[in-house]
């Protein structure tokens, strides 16, 4: 039972935190590319319920911040204007499902106000919508990378274990090759062999090929050692006995008894590529401005001063911490379902 209800929990916060990122432009009170110039580097809004003289407000409120005239770079409470924090708020546009737009959002403050639940960047970019779109694009590398390894995985590894024989030795030895392949290094190759001016898009598309195309030697060897199992089980011996072809008993009888190991890989294949799409775009080598990235939003980081002084800068890389370890949860719980049903 403990492991249903690791792997539920794990479901559930994987669940909501792609709903998030889904719907960004509703639960993101701005735009990613709205800039406030007078508030570059501002700290995270406060939320408040009770004002300055100690009243209870049931609607939480934020005060305004300015410019404080003794420090350079640092802000001061305005207490004298307060901004109740509004829900469903018309704001700026944004796409919804390809060519419909919409214009509400969740949350927000009437205008002058500003609310920054993550503070904002040198810029004056709210940091907290633009994780959010950001993770539209590395969640997306992600899932794409992984379903491109796992595609390829099954049709080596499926063919492999089915055939066997000089075709199943030069396909697992080129399995090696990949698997010996320092992965992230060759992703920094193909990068920097590309032009500087490239477009996002292509960069984007050209790294989730790279990525999809390089992890499949490991699925594909723990699928072929299922497709060698089910095989020579008597259904399927039956089922070739009838008159069967090959690809009819393998998509119809034997790969689908790979199901929990190929779900169980996917499930461990997505974090490492929203990583190295993170990795590479933190470096540079990846998805450029003015797109917001996971890796964009941790980049300003390599600037020293921005380490020693603005601490909620971090806060993007804090927030994943918990959306990995919510995968290997779940995958580790995947892996001892599937232990306990092998035995």
């Amino acid at each position: 039972m403990k492991r249903w209800h690791k792997l539920g929990a794990g479901v559930v916060f994987l669940a909501a935190f792609h709903c998030l990122i889904l719907f960004a432009g509703f639960f993101a009170p701005y735009s990613y590319t709205s800039r406030d110039r007078r508030l570059p580097f501002a700290p995270p809004t406060r939320l408040h319920f009770f004002d300055e003289s100690g009243k209870f407000h049931a609607r939480p409120f934020v005060y305004d911040i300015k410019d404080d005239p003794a420090h350079f770079g640092a802000y001061l409470t305005d207490t004298g204007r307060r901004f109740p924090i509004r829900v469903f708020v018309f704001g700026a546009p944004y796409r919804v499902a390809g060519p419909f737009s919409a214009r509400v959002h969740l949350f927000g403050v009437d205008d002058p106000g500003r609310i920054f639940l993550m503070g904002t960047d040198a810029f004056g970019r709210d940091q907290f919508s633009r994780f959010l779109y950001g993770g539209q694009i590395s969640l997306l590398a992600g899932l794409i990378a992984a379903f491109l390894a796992i595609s390829l995985g099954m049709l080596v590894g499926g063919i492999a274990g089915f055939y066997g024989g000089w075709i199943d030795n030069a396909l697992m030895r080129s399995g090696e090759l990949f698997l010996a392949l320092p992965w992230l290094y060759l992703l920094f190759a193909v990068r920097a062999a590309l032009p500087l001016q490239i477009d996002s898009t292509q960069v984007f598309l050209l790294l989730v090929a790279v990525m999809g195309l390089i992890g499949w030697a490991r699925p594909a060897r723990l699928i072929r050692g299922v497709v060698l199992s089910a095989k020579e089980r008597n259904f399927v011996v039956a089922a070739r006995g009838f008159g069967a072809s090959d690809s009819y008993l393998l998509l119809r009888h034997i790969l689908p008894q790979a199901g929990s190991v190929v779900l169980t890989q996917l499930v461990l294949l997505i974090p490492q590529y929203i990583l190295a799409e993170v990795t590479l775009t933190f470096l540079g080598l990846g998805v450029g401005e003015p797109m917001p990235s996971w890796g964009t939003l941790l980049a300003s980081l390599q600037q020293y001063f921005i380490l020693s002084s603005y601490w909620w800068m971090f806060l993007p890389a804090l927030i994943l911490m918990p959306l990995f370890l919510a995968y290997y949860s779940a995958a580790d719980a995947l892996q001892e379902r599937l232990k306990s049903v092998s035995l």
